[in-house]
C-alpha cells in the first residue's frame, strides 16, 4: 500500500509532461498566424510595392546626371561675338544640413547675394514637403534655390563663407555682348533654354548641341562615389553661326534710327542694309528695340522685328513695278510722253478715273514720271500693263509672298487677285496703294533692281563651323529668279538716278561724287477707315553706286511727329537717314566715287562727317 501512494506523485508528475489539446493547437495556431502574416507581408512588399520600393531604393542610390551641352557661338561676318555662353551657377541651400551656429554668416550671404535675410530664413524653414498626396507621403527637402544665375567671383565669395548646406549647381547662361545691337536679328534663349525668335530659333538645330549624361551612385551625404559610376556619355558642344551681318553697320543704322527716334518721336522706324548682288543683309535693326540679356524686362511688342512683321501700303517705292513692267513688256520706252494733265483716261468703252498729282506736271516723258513721281503717269503705266500682267510683274518683284529670308515672324503682305479688284485698284496698285507689303519686300523689289533685274532670296547667315574653324553647312546665295531684263534694269536705274537730284523727290537723299539711285515713299495710313492728312508713314529705298551697286539701304519711318504745319514725307524724314548710314558705309568699305573729278574732294567730306 506503501508502495502504491508512492507511486501516485510520479505518475501526476508524468501526466504534467504533456500539454493540453487546447494549449497546443492555440500556441500552434498563434505562430502559424504570425509567420502567415510576416508571409503575406513579404509578399505585399516584394511583389505588389516591390516597384515603389525599387523606384525609392534606387532613387535614393543611384545618381544620375545630364551634362548640358555649350551652347554655340553667334559672330558677325568679320567673326566679332554676338552671342556666346557662359558657365554660372544656381546657389541654393540644404535645409537638412544647417548647423547651429551659422546664423551670423546669413547676414553676409544675403548681401554678398543681394537677398533679403528673410529669404534665407524662409528657405532653411522648408525642411519637409509633400509627396504623394493620395499615399499621405512627405520627404525630406534637400535643396531650395536662393540665387539665380551668379557669376562665379560672386560664388567664390559664397564659398568663402563656409556656410555647411550651401552649395551652387553650375549651368549654362546665354550673353549677348553687344546688348541691344541686333536684338532682332540675334532673338534670345529664354530662361528655360528655349530658343525665341531671331537667328536663336532658326539655327537652334546648330546651336543647341546633345546633352550628355552619367549614371553612378552616391552615399548618405548625396556625394558622388565616382567607383561606381556605371555610364558616362559626354555631351556634344553646338556648333556656332557666321551671320553675313557686319557689326559695325549694325552700329551705324541703330545709332541712325536712335537720332530719328530723337528727332521724330515715330511709332517705329527700319533699317535694312544688304548686298544686291549676293542678297547678303549686311544690317538689319527696327525701334523700339530690346536687350536681349535683359528680354523680360521689355515689353512684347518691342521684341518684333518690324522689318518683317509690319504691313503698310509702300506708296511711291511701288512705282519701279508698273513702269518697270512696261518697260520690260516694250510698251514705253524712256522718252515717251505721258500726259498727266488729264483726270479721266478713256479706253475703248471704259473710263478710268486717275489720281491727283501734288503738283500739276502737264505732259512729260516716263522718265520725268519717275524723277517727279507722279501718280497719274504711274496709273496709266499700270493701265497700259493690264490687270492681269500687272498683277504677275508685283508677283515677281516678290510681293504678295514671303521673301524666304527664314528668320520667323515673316508675313506676306496683302496682294490681291484681280478678280478681286475694284474700279479703281488698276490705277490705285501702280502708286502703291490698294496693296500692303513688309520694308523687307519693299527692300528686295528694288535690290532687284540693282542686281540687273534678277531677285535673289535674302540671307543672313554665311555659314556653320565647328570649334576649328571649318565650315560645316554653308549657306550660299540663291537667286530666285529674273525679273527684268538687264536693259531694262539700267534704264530703270537711270531713271532712279535722277530722283535723287535737285530736281527729284529725294535731294535730301545725294552725296557728293556718287550717283544715288533711289525712290521716295510717302502713304498716308488708314485711321478708322480713312485716309488720314495727318499720319504718314514716310521711306527711301535707294542704292549705289548707281553703275556698279555694291549697297542698298531702305529707311522707312512710321508716324513721324514733325512741327506744325509740316509732313512726314520720305524726302524729309527717310532721305537724310539714307544719306548719313551710306556716308558712314562709303567711308567704312572704301567705296570708290562714281565722279573721279571729284573723288579726292568727296571723299575728304565723308570722311570728316564719320570722324
Amino acid at each position: 500500500m506503501v508502495g502504491c501512494r508512492k507511486s501516485l506523485p510520479e505518475h501526476g508528475r508524468m501526466k504534467s509532461v504533456f500539454i493540453s489539446p487546447f494549449r497546443f493547437y492555440f500556441i500552434f495556431f498563434a505562430v502559424s498566424v504570425s509567420f502567415c502574416s510576416l508571409g503575406g507581408r513579404l509578399i505585399y512588399l516584394q511583389v505588389f510595392r516591390a516597384n515603389d520600393f525599387t523606384d525609392i531604393a534606387s532613387g535614393t542610390r543611384k545618381n544620375i546626371v545630364t551634362l548640358k551641352a555649350r551652347r554655340g557661338d553667334i559672330v558677325d561676318s568679320n567673326g566679332n561675338l554676338m552671342a556666346t555662353t557662359r558657365s554660372v551657377i544656381d546657389v541654393g541651400i540644404d535645409p537638412q544640413s544647417i548647423k547651429v551656429g551659422d546664423e551670423d554668416k546669413f547676414i553676409k550671404l544675403s548681401k554678398i547675394l543681394n537677398l533679403d535675410p528673410q529669404e534665407i530664413v524662409s528657405a532653411i524653414s522648408k525642411k519637409i514637403k509633400k509627396g504623394n498626396e493620395y499615399k499621405g507621403e512627405f520627404r525630406k527637402v534637400r535643396w531650395v534655390k536662393l540665387k539665380d544665375s551668379v557669376s562665379e567671383e560672386v560664388y567664390n565669395k559664397v564659398k568663402d563663407l563656409g556656410i555647411a548646406g550651401v552649395y551652387g549647381n553650375y549651368k549654362h547662361s546665354r550673353l549677348y555682348p553687344g546688348s541691344k545691337l541686333a536684338s532682332h536679328l540675334l532673338g534670345f534663349v529664354n530662361k528655360e533654354g528655349i530658343a525665341v525668335m531671331g537667328t536663336e530659333k532658326f539655327a537652334d538645330y546648330y546651336l543647341k548641341g546633345q546633352d550628355g549624361w552619367k549614371v553612378s551612385e552616391k552615399d548618405g551625404k548625396r556625394r558622388e562615389m565616382p567607383q561606381f559610376r556605371s555610364l558616362e556619355v559626354k555631351p556634344s558642344d553646338g556648333l556656332n553661326v557666321e551671320l553675313s551681318i557686319d557689326w559695325f553697320i549694325q552700329d551705324m543704322v541703330e545709332k541712325e534710327l536712335a537720332r530719328i527716334v530723337d528727332d521724330y518721336n515715330p511709332n517705329g522706324a527700319s533699317m535694312i542694309v544688304s548686298q544686291p548682288a549676293t542678297g547678303a543683309i549686311l544690317a538689319m535693326a527696327n525701334v523700339p528695340d530690346y536687350d536681349p540679356n535683359l528680354f523680360n524686362e521689355y515689353e512684347i511688342s518691342s521684341q518684333r522685328n518690324r522689318a518683317l512683321t509690319d504691313l503698310y501700303e509702300p506708296g511711291s517705292t511701288f512705282k519701279i513695278v508698273s513702269v518697270g513692267g512696261c518697260l520690260n513688256e516694250g510698251i514705253v520706252n524712256g522718252e515717251d510722253i505721258i500726259d498727266c494733265s488729264v483726270g479721266v483716261l478713256h479706253r475703248g468703252h471704259r473710263k478710268y478715273r486717275l489720281p491727283r498729282d501734288h503738283n500739276p506736271l502737264g505732259k512729260i516723258s516716263v522718265s520725268t514720271v519717275v524723277q517727279k513721281s507722279s501718280n497719274r503717269g504711274a496709273a496709266q503705266m499700270g493701265i497700259l500693263l493690264g490687270s492681269r500682267k500687272l498683277y504677275n510683274y508685283c508677283k515677281l518683284f516678290g510681293f504678295g509672298e514671303k521673301t524666304g529670308i527664314g528668320i520667323g515672324g515673316e508675313r506676306i503682305g496683302i496682294l490681291h487677285q484681280p478678280e478681286r479688284w475694284d474700279g479703281l485698284t488698276i490705277t490705285r496698285l501702280p502708286m502703291g496703294h490698294a496693296v500692303s507689303t513688309t520694308p523687307m519686300q519693299v527692300h528686295n523689289a528694288m535690290a532687284t533692281i540693282a542686281n540687273g533685274g534678277v531677285l535673289m532670296k535674302p540671307k543672313f547667315i554665311n555659314r556653320v563651323f565647328d570649334r576649328t574653324g571649318k565650315t560645316i553647312t554653308p549657306f550660299n546665295i540663291k537667286p530666285k529668279r529674273r525679273v527684268v531684263s538687264k536693259n531694262v534694269a539700267t534704264s530703270l536705274t537711270e531713271m532712279l538716278v535722277s530722283v535723287v537730284s535737285n530736281e527729284g523727290t529725294a535731294r535730301n537723299a545725294k552725296i557728293e561724287g556718287f550717283n544715288i539711285a533711289g525712290k521716295t515713299g510717302t502713304t498716308q495710313k488708314l485711321i478708322n477707315g480713312k485716309y488720314s492728312h495727318k499720319h504718314h508713314v514716310g521711306s527711301f529705298v535707294g542704292y549705289f553706286p548707281a553703275e556698279d551697286p555694291e549697297i542698298v539701304i531702305t529707311v522707312v519711318v512710321d508716324e513721324a511727329k514733325m512741327k506744325k504745319g509740316m509732313l512726314g514725307y520720305g524726302g524729309t524724314v527717310a532721305a537724310p537717314a539714307f544719306k548719313n548710314v551710306a556716308e558712314k558705309i562709303i567711308s567704312y568699305l572704301g567705296i570708290s566715287p562714281s565722279d573721279t573729278s571729284k573723288s579726292v574732294a568727296s571723299l575728304n567730306k565723308i570722311i570728316e562727317k564719320t570722324l
